[in-house]
């Protein structure tokens, strides 16, 4: 018995949504090919999930036991959802564009079903594939990207030898910053 988990996150109800006709056609067309299916809706516009917390971020990386009351909490509304698409053998989503951008609400839904060491495949050259093709690419800016690693160090005890190496990343960041920012200033000055 084949698992469908239906995402939508537009605004706009269904017969004045672009993005929810094709995901109610498909949806359709997928319950006609698996009768005996299941269905997993969740209309974010109408139920959104919480925006990520720093709670509900560091939880991920502490352990279980030393967990604070809110980490607990946060972190057991990620495993939720998390086991939610697990349980799909398929995953249609509804993401309409709003001023180049999916919806906050579906931002939210990913923000806490990706989840490092479960679902992750994350990289930071994605994060900055992504911010290119919006940023340059979409909105024709100049981009520089100032990337401070190991960022995670100082809260995730697995990572507690690593935080000399990110004192340092983040001073060489912090130079940077204040190179390219005199640079620009004395840029638009001329």
């Amino acid at each position: 018995m084949a698992t469908l988990l239906h995402i939508e996150s537009s605004v706009f109800p269904s017969g004045a949504s672009a993005s929810r006709a094709v995901t109610e056609t498909f949806r359709k067309t997928w319950e006609e090919q698996h009768p005996e299916g299941t269905v997993i809706y969740r209309d974010l516009s109408v139920d959104p999930v919480p925006h990520i917390t720093a709670d509900a971020h560091t939880a991920g990386f502490a352990d279980p036991h030393g967990r604070t009351p809110e980490q607990a909490a946060a972190f057991a509304e990620r495993v939720r959802l998390v086991e939610e698409l697990e349980q799909a053998d398929a995953v249609l989503i509804g993401a309409p564009m709003y001023n180049y951008a999916i919806p906050s609400t579906l931002k939210a839904w990913l923000d806490n079903v990706i989840l490092f060491g479960r679902t992750s495949g994350e990289t930071p050259s994605a994060v900055q594939n992504y911010l290119t093709a919006t940023l340059a690419d979409m909105l024709d800016l100049d981009i520089d990207f100032i990337v401070p690693e190991l960022t995670m160090a100082p809260h995730n005890p697995a990572m507690a030898e690593l935080i000399p190496l990110f004192e340092a990343s983040r001073d060489r960041a912090l130079e940077d910053a204040a190179t390219k920012a005199k640079a620009l200033a004395e840029g638009l000055a001329a």
